[in-house]
């Protein structure tokens, strides 16, 4: 028996950003272990301080991106709850635009800056690896946070419409994206 398209996607984005996250977390507490150990026996290791910058800076991409499967991430609900039932009934709508807006452009972003990366052969200081992977991190989680916000509207959708403010139930799925085109 096939497992559902939904399905496929839920489970891809959370073993790509949250595993991969979490991996890159553990990554930077054994350097940093591995660190002040040199440091503490006095053959400090000078590769140490930048893997732990670039680990670190995979892991906050990657856990930005988890953030959106599971609807953590901030936003802004002033809107909301000045305009009660204009904004509430755009809230899914406004949440999904924006958020894959920016995720479009940090993807861009990312992309033009690997590029940039490549073209010029640029490399670690003090680790034997090409800078593109470090960038790289940029449009690869852009694409799993869009990913990660389709699989939020198919599993979370009553979350993005922020229910706290009062939108009743009822009313969330007529209200907001939808991800089929029957509806």
């Amino acid at each position: 028996m096939r497992a559902p398209l939904g399905s496929l996607l839920g489970t891809f984005v959370k073993v790509i950003a949250d595993i991969a996250a979490g991996a890159a977390c553990t990554g930077v507490l054994i350097v940093v272990l591995v660190q002040v150990a040199g440091r503490l026996s006095g053959y400090p290791l000078p590769w140490t301080e930048e893997a732990t910058r670039f680990l670190f800076i995979w892991m906050v991409f990657l856990g930005l991106a988890a953030g959106f499967r599971t609807v953590e991430s901030a936003r802004v609900v002033v809107f909301l709850v000045m305009g009660r039932r204009l904004f509430q009934h755009l809230a899914v709508p406004i949440y999904v635009g924006s958020s894959v807006f920016f995720f479009g452009l940090m993807g861009w972003t990312g992309y033009t800056l690997m590029r940039q990366q490549i073209m010029m052969h640029e490399t670690a200081a003090t680790l034997p690896i090409p800078m593109w992977l470090i960038g790289m991190v940029m449009p690869v989680s852009a694409i799993i946070a869009v990913l990660a916000i389709i699989e939020s509207l198919r599993t979370r959708r009553d979350l993005i419409a922020l229910p706290e403010l009062g939108l009743p139930a009822g009313e969330i799925a007529h209200a907001d994206v939808s991800l089929t085109s029957g509806h």
